[in-house]
């Protein structure tokens, strides 16, 4: 049986990725060592690293003055670096998320954080709006995906301070102006890679302005000076993230990957709003999340789940169970979900609904 994955990190891949990757950790390019033995500091390596970069910028369109970091211990691990390098005497936070409320924590550590607007009171069923940013801030952070609750920022908003954005679970997934950032940042296993290595795209004025001491791992500017070789990255998880976006070149680029998703989304959103047994908890629908889909049956229903997933199982669907704090259901439709998997899912939902 096809087995459709809807997990929601680490998650669905592109198959010529897991193929490629499989060859190359058995023999690299015909060189008799697996990617797993060879030398960080190896030429081989090194045109993995500059050719995964050089991808990430054309398919970004990420301009002149920025640096892209392949870096380790995933967003968690940024959630600290980004105060501990920028944070100087004030930071703003948009608390949209439990992620987002996960960096705030962290950001405490080191000095006045300001949480300008937060939908944590209910539930996070919206993205907050009408806020002001406070023009003495030092950086305003902003999670672009929430992928517990399925909001997401589908625009690139205008700070007065520089805008950072932990963008792991919708990056590459729509174009984005990237010259509005001074950092964007995330774990690699949403919609580029496997969990174990994590990205950064930073301006670099943005590290011409760090002065403080920041231990060296910690620090943005050691790891660009380096070219993200510090230390031994995780080389098989960058030559992965390689093989995605050589897949996304080769697909046409994000203008094509971005109407795959606002129509493999529209199918799943209409049925659940169709749909007699289903409901979305979001206040908004403009927040409704192209990444993650969130549902739940009508209150008068709820007794029914256990038994949809026990349909959705038999129908080859993995991981739409919800997380704990909305429960229900959550489809994780990332770039590598095939427009079938969403329909076998939508399909199992009227099949649901015939029989109940």
């Amino acid at each position: 049986m096809k087995k459709y994955n809807f997990n929601p990190g680490p998650s669905v891949l592109p198959e010529i990725t897991l193929k490629k990757t499989a060859e190359a950790i058995l023999d690299l390019n015909g060189s008799g060592l697996s990617l797993m033995e060879i030398s960080h500091r190896s030429k081989d390596f090194e045109a993995i690293l500059k050719e995964a970069k050089d991808h990430f910028r054309e398919l970004l369109e990420i301009p002149s003055g920025y640096s892209i970091l392949f870096l380790q211990g995933g967003a968690s691990l940024q959630f600290t670096m980004i105060p501990f390098n920028f944070l100087n005497k004030k930071a703003a936070y948009l608390d949209s998320g439990s992620w987002a409320s996960k960096a705030v924590k962290e950001a405490r550590f080191f000095g006045d954080v300001q949480v300008v607007a937060s939908s944590k009171e209910q539930n996070y069923t919206f993205i907050p709006k009408n806020y002001t940013i406070p023009a003495d801030a030092d950086y305003f952070h902003i999670t672009t995906n929430n992928t517990i609750y399925g909001t997401e920022l589908k625009t690139d908003m205008e700070s007065p301070v520089p805008l950072i954005a932990d963008a792991s679970s919708d990056i590459l997934s729509r174009r984005m102006d990237i010259s509005k950032y001074a950092l964007i940042y995330g774990g690699a296993q949403k919609n580029l890679g496997p969990a174990g290595v994590a990205f950064a795209i930073v301006k670099d004025s943005m590290l011409e302005k760090i002065t403080k001491p920041v231990p060296t791992m910690l620090s943005y500017k050691i790891h660009a000076e380096n070219d993200s070789l510090y230390n031994t990255p995780p080389c098989v998880a960058v030559y992965a993230c390689l093989q995605t976006l050589k897949w996304l070149k080769d697909l046409g680029g994000l203008k094509i990957i971005e109407k795959i998703n606002v129509d493999k989304a529209a199918l799943l959103y209409d049925e659940i709003d169709r749909n007699r047994l289903f409901m979305s908890p979001l206040a908004n629908t403009e927040d409704r999340s192209l990444m993650n889909v969130v549902f739940v049956f009508k209150p008068e229903y709820k007794e029914l789940e256990e038994k949809f997933l026990e349909l959705a199982k038999s129908k080859g669907l993995v991981g739409i169970k919800g997380h704990r704090s909305v429960g229900g259901f959550r489809a994780s439709i990332y770039n590598a979900m095939a427009v079938d998997g969403v329909k076998t899912l939508v399909q199992a939902m009227k099949e649901f609904e015939g029989q109940n």
